[in-house]
């Protein structure tokens, strides 16, 4: 693990990928645009209400473009965008990842989302943990959140049935696409509390 005292994210070293009992979570590689696009295209009506990426369906090669930049943040440490593929058929299943990094108080926010025909498996309970875990044990993490939508029920389940603990609800954050503002519901585990 990297010493406390390390803050200047480009110099840390630590695993682009790693697995939990059914996934492989790996970095964003070049080449994963189609699959990420194909995962989008299967889910699109369940993602649209909650990720902006999904308002817009984006052709393959806008998929390509993203998964490069990605990866390219991921390498420089700005962005840990982490892809979730299944060990036995390789789908990938998903995406989540750390977000929102502060590398000096070594806080992070999970964010994340699975293509609709894998929902009700416990993938992203497990990938959650998965990445929780990572981020403990690689990254020193003293805090980590999920922020959701407080009407995305699915995301807040995850959330509860992962162990992280609702501070409260940050009140009209941002507006509906159906009119009206979305209220944003922040769970969090933090070293020496919860873990």
């Amino acid at each position: 693990m990297n010493t406390p005292m390390e803050t200047n994210p480009i110099l840390l070293s630590f695993p682009d990928r790693f697995e939990t009992e059914r996934l492989i979570i790996r970095a964003p590689e070049w080449g994963d645009g189609e699959r990420i696009n194909e995962a989008i295209l299967e889910s699109v009506e369940e993602l649209k209400p909650w990720l902006p990426f999904a308002r817009n369906i984006p052709a393959v090669s806008e998929s390509e473009a993203y998964v490069r930049k990605a990866r390219l943040q991921f390498m420089e440490r700005s962005d840990l965008v982490m892809h979730l593929l299944d060990k036995d058929s390789l789908q990938l299943v998903g995406s989540s990842g750390l977000h929102r990094m502060n590398w000096e108080t070594r806080t992070f926010e999970i964010g994340y989302w699975l293509r609709s025909s894998r929902t009700g498996q416990g993938l992203m309970k497990e990938a959650v943990d998965g990445i929780t875990d990572f981020a403990i044990q690689h990254l020193g993490a003293n805090r980590i959140e999920i922020r959701c939508d407080s009407l995305n029920e699915r995301s807040i389940k995850v959330a509860e049935r992962c162990g992280f603990t609702l501070e409260g609800t940050l009140r009209n954050v941002m507006p509906r696409d159906r009119g009206g503002f979305s209220h944003l519901k922040v769970y969090s585990k933090v070293r020496g509390v919860e873990y």
